[in-house]
């Protein structure tokens, strides 16, 4: 055995789930995504890997406060306003990536039953998703709903403003976000 492998590196296959997911996303998803619809070995012990190697091109996703999101990795190259996530802005995205993710299982002929179960999974999260003909679709609706709607809109002052600080920090802190300080009790 030559020790040569045509697999991508953990790296390169982090990256293929999240191009195709398109934002954010927790690593379970990631490690979800690329099982059902490439071929690798990711995991999310890999996947934690990744974050703690800043040359790896995987960050975690940056909250409004411009901390580290708890849960949320994306990729270290997308412009801040992609990586910062908000409630409303995080349900969005969510169902933006059902669409994505649909309609790539669509297009390729013979997925397979893993690609089915994502897609079953990811109906959980989509409004009307597990009784829909088709995911895609009741993805879309659920984006255009007056609710999420309402709640982007009121959510982009805060958005606006955490870009426009973001904006102003040295690149690295762009990239992996500010340090979390602990929370110090009066007088200690």
């Amino acid at each position: 055995m030559n020790g040569l492998s045509t697999l991508p590196t953990s790296a390169e296959q982090a990256r293929h789930a999240l191009l195709l997911l398109g934002a954010p996303a927790s690593p379970r998803l990631v490690v979800d995504v690329h099982s059902a619809l490439f071929d690798g070995d990711l995991s999310a012990a890999t996947l934690a890997g990744l974050l703690r190697d800043p040359g790896s091109g995987v960050c975690a996703a940056l909250t409004a406060s411009l901390t580290p999101a708890r849960g949320l990795i994306a990729l270290a190259d997308w412009p801040i306003e992609r990586r910062i996530v908000t409630p409303a802005g995080a349900r969005a995205a969510a169902l933006a990536a059902v669409i994505r993710v649909a309609e790539f299982v669509a297009i390729r002929p013979g997925a397979g039953r893993a690609a089915h179960l994502l897609l079953r999974s990811l109906a959980d999260g989509v409004p009307h998703g597990v009784e829909a003909v088709d995911l895609a679709d009741a993805a879309r609706a659920g984006l255009a709903s007056a609710d999420l709607v309402t709640a982007l809109a009121e959510e982009e002052t805060v958005r606006a403003a955490a870009i426009l600080r973001a904006r102003a920090l040295p690149e690295s802190q762009q990239v992996f976000g500010l340090p979390t300080v602990p929370h110090q009790r009066d007088g200690e």
